[in-house]
């Protein structure tokens, strides 16, 4: 059974379904030629490094919404006719194309400074994360490194844990 099996399914078998189908015993946990072998199918328990986007492309990808798309064309529209216009009244008719597009670059910025703070926030959530698992591997309760569970390890959930966790959500659901 390949992992995305495991994945589109795991939901709809019960406890002792999954654990049959992983080849797992609750009471002893997996073995160590199990881990090297579910951690070759699956991989590690890591989530794979995020490249940083520059400022330029924060700022262009600010343009890249529907609302600003007509905005900007509006925008040059009304560049062309203030060209086109003669007279003293071609110096205001620069005005309106000009404040659209103070107004685009303005959202524009607040859009980066947004995704900027976004992205902070969610490093320093990193630092919070467990660094250590409580699970059973060959019978014996061992803690490990996060990075080193693999699918169909027994992780012990304290109490407390439990509480935050579950404390979490509740605070996340608003977002969600």
């Amino acid at each position: 059974m390949s992992s995305v099996d495991i994945a589109a399914t795991a939901h709809s078998l019960s406890a002792d379904q999954l654990l049959k189908k992983l080849g797992v015993d609750i009471k002893k946990g997996l073995s160590d030629a199990q881990v090297v072998a579910h951690r070759e199918k699956y991989g590690k328990n890591e989530l794979p490094e995020e490249e940083k986007t520059s400022f330029l492309a924060l700022f262009i990808q600010q343009f890249d919404d529907l609302l600003v798309k007509i905005l900007l064309t509006a925008a040059i529209i009304s560049f062309v006719l203030a060209w086109l216009e003669e007279g003293e009244a071609q110096t205001t008719a620069f005005m309106e194309p000009f404040v659209i597009g103070l107004i685009l670059v303005a959202n524009a910025v607040v859009g980066v400074v947004q995704e900027t703070n976004a992205e902070k926030a969610i490093e320093a959530l990193k630092k919070y994360e467990a660094q250590e698992a409580q699970v059973i591997r060959n019978g014996h309760h061992m803690s490990i490194p996060t990075a080193e569970l693999v699918v169909g390890d027994i992780v012990e959930v304290s109490s407390t844990l439990l509480s935050l966790l579950v404390l979490i959500f509740v605070l996340c659901l608003p977002f969600i």
